[in-house]
């Protein structure tokens, strides 16, 4: 299991292949969010460490967005999961006892999907994925190797069965013909009731590692899924956008770089027990104002 360090430490290390930030000299603490709604037409949140951890509900959360509405300003969800489609991105947040629009959530699986091309692709998904919304033919990647030598792509959804078997499979027949990878998870880890979870990004950075030549990652903090919810967001200002997220290097790094303001959220996601002040000082990105919870 890895540790907070650790992650941030892997972070900086894969630093140069991240959006590039113009530094924010300071942070802001604050009580939670309504201390600025009023400054505020939209606020943007990450959902793993913000509005939930694992499965289970952050006591509040779903109040706080409550009143954000009752105070005028636009809520959307900006998640990084990719292991399900957008129906059942909604169904969960509903099960959370936070109801959605179809327009207030955006994943970074449709900032993936907008980009695919014909082609039959390799997929890594979850074992209750059915898929409905992968164009065109594809095979679900298990531990057949000859799978992985005749699709032209990969698309990494998810790392749920994932295993280092099926990591070397894909290593020895990317190597061997370089193809494109689509990671729509960028995301190093997850925070989950027992620990961090391995998500995609924390294998298609190793495939980068070895020399893959072709791996591209979507999510926060690259542009693709942050332009979906500015699109989303017509008229609104990017100065009067906030993201609201627990990890510096996707949200808050991301966000600063479309020129957003930002929230870093301390208590329960990546960096939960931990004085993010010396994060910040280390990597230079800093939020607009820091607080426990939304």
């Amino acid at each position: 299991m890895q540790s907070t360090t650790e992650i941030f430490e892997r972070y900086e290390v894969i630093r140069s292949r991240l959006p590039q930030l113009t530094v924010r000299p300071s942070t802001q603490d604050i009580c939670n969010l309504s201390d600025i709604a009023e400054h505020v037409q939209a606020f943007v949140f990450d959902a793993f460490g913000v509005l939930n951890v694992g499965e289970s509900l952050i006591p509040g959360a779903d109040e706080r967005v409550a009143q954000l509405r009752d105070m005028g300003c636009q809520i959307r969800i900006l998640t990084n999961a990719a292991s399900y489609d957008r129906q059942g991105a909604i169904a969960k947040f509903e099960a959370l006892g936070i109801a959605l629009e179809d327009d207030e959530i955006i994943t970074s699986r449709d900032a993936t999907l907008q980009t695919l091309t014909p082609a039959c692709w390799g997929v890594v998904a979850a074992a209750e994925d059915e898929l409905l919304d992968i164009p065109g033919s594809f095979v679900r990647l298990e531990e057949v190797a000859a799978d992985y030598d005749k699709v032209q792509g990969f698309l990494f959804l998810s790392s749920q069965v994932w295993s280092a078997k099926k990591q070397a499979l894909l290593e020895v027949s990317l190597l061997s013909n370089d193809r494109p990878v689509l990671i729509a998870n960028a995301d190093l880890v997850a925070p989950r009731d027992d620990g961090f979870s391995l998500e995609p990004g924390f294998y298609g950075h190793k495939l980068v590692d070895l020399g893959a030549q072709q791996v591209q990652f979507f999510g926060k903090p690259f542009p693709e899924v942050f332009a979906l919810a500015e699109k989303s967001l017509e008229g609104v200002s990017p100065d009067k956008i906030v993201m609201c997220g627990d990890s510096l290097h996707t949200d808050i790094l991301g966000a600063a770089a479309r020129g957003w303001n930002t929230a870093l959220i301390t208590q329960d996601g990546l960096f939960a027990s931990h004085d993010t002040q010396p994060f910040s000082e280390c990597s230079g990105i800093h939020a607009t104002w820091r607080m426990p919870r939304i």
